[in-house]
C-alpha cells in the first residue's frame, strides 16, 4: 500500500513539475518597437527631431531643446487632466486631452538676473568667529 502511494506521489510530482500555472505577461513575449528611427546614422524621433545619445531632442547645433509642442496631436481637443483614464462611475474613458504647451495663455515669468538680486546678508556669527567646542583641535 505504501509503495503504491509513493508511486502515485512521484507521478503527481512529475506531472506538476511540467505545469506552469502562471501565465506569461505580454511584455515578456512582445517587444515594443523604439520610438525613433535611424536615418543616415542619426536617431530621429517620430516627430522629426534629432536625438542625442541620451535620447533628448536636439536642434541643428546639437543643443538640447526644452519642451516641444506638437500641435497636430492636440488640435481640437479640450484639455482634461484625466484624459484617457477609465472613469468607473460613468463606465467610459474621460474625454479630452492632457494639457500641452499650446494651452498656456499666461506670459512666461521674468526671472531677475544675478545683478538684480539683492545682496545676501552675511551669516552671523561667522563660523570663523566661534571658538571650537572643547575637545576639538
Amino acid at each position: 500500500m505504501r509503495r503504491r502511494l509513493w508511486v502515485f506521489a512521484a507521478l503527481g510530482g512529475l506531472a506538476l513539475a511540467g505545469c506552469n500555472p502562471l501565465p506569461t505577461p505580454d511584455y515578456v513575449n512582445v517587444t515594443t518597437p523604439p520610438s525613433y528611427r535611424v536615418e543616415s546614422g542619426v536617431r530621429v524621433d517620430n516627430d522629426g527631431y534629432k536625438l542625442d545619445n541620451q535620447g533628448y531632442r536636439v536642434d541643428n547645433d546639437g543643443e538640447r531643446l526644452g519642451i516641444v509642442d506638437i500641435p497636430e496631436k492636440t488640435v481640437g481637443d479640450q484639455s482634461n487632466a484625466v484624459a484617457g483614464y477609465y472613469i468607473s462611475n460613468t463606465g467610459q474613458n474621460a474625454p479630452g486631452k492632457v494639457a500641452s504647451t499650446s494651452d498656456v495663455t499666461a506670459p512666461a515669468p521674468v526671472l531677475p538676473t544675478p545683478a538684480q538680486m539683492p545682496p545676501q546678508a552675511p551669516i552671523t556669527p561667522a563660523p570663523a568667529n566661534i571658538p571650537p567646542p572643547p575637545g576639538y583641535k
